[in-house]
């Protein structure tokens, strides 16, 4: 899972000064372009266009994220990226997103791969949304933060899934061989049990 220098890397783009309604025009001309993302808070638009290393990356952690849910026995819904949205307000699509336990209009856990800056304002649109945890995976590290009444607080446990092994996650992310990843976190997790 290491990245070639030779593959496109994500693209961004930001516009400030544009209206909900503006940005809802925007978000129906982009409505048959795969690979494209739209993010909206306080006028600022955000367009992003995702790299496979992007993809990549986020569809393993959620393969092992599926996988410590399995072993552990925890009730899930993996949201993907749905549409997030606080009519008006913000709105995000996360890489992955989970609600634990049982379904619910705000996900538990968003989760982004990130190949292009902006964690600040990807934290702002969250808590408009009121998702209570946000991890970014950014050069090879996971950073977690929990919503507190006074904004997101950074976290090296996490509070949604506190018996997750965030170093031990983060090394299978790493691994060259999806495989071995995979096989490598399910025995590390059974061991725990």
């Amino acid at each position: 899972m290491t990245q070639t220098l030779s593959k496109p890397k994500d693209q961004r783009l930001t516009h400030s000064g544009m209206s909900w309604q503006q940005f809802k025009l925007l978000e129906q001309g982009f409505a048959d372009s795969p690979g494209i993302r739209l993010f909206y808070h306080g006028g600022e638009v955000e367009i992003l266009a995702i790299s496979q290393d992007h993809e990549t990356f986020s569809r393993f952690i959620g393969i092992l994220l599926a996988i410590y849910f399995e072993v552990k026995g925890i009730e899930f819904i993996p949201t993907g990226s749905f549409t997030q949205e606080k009519e008006g307000v913000a709105s995000a699509q996360a890489d992955e997103s989970y609600c634990i336990g049982k379904s619910k209009k705000t996900p538990d856990l968003s989760i982004e791969v990130v190949f292009t800056s902006g964690n600040l304002s990807k934290l702002n649109r969250y808590q408009e949304l009121g998702v209570p945890e946000v991890w970014f995976w950014e050069d090879g590290l996971f950073t977690l933060h929990h919503l507190r009444a006074n904004g997101y607080e950074r976290i090296y446990v996490s509070e949604v899934l506190p018996s997750l092994d965030i170093q031990l996650l983060t090394r299978c992310v790493l691994m060259t061989s999806t495989v071995e990843a995979m096989r490598f976190f399910r025995r590390a997790i059974e061991g725990e049990n």
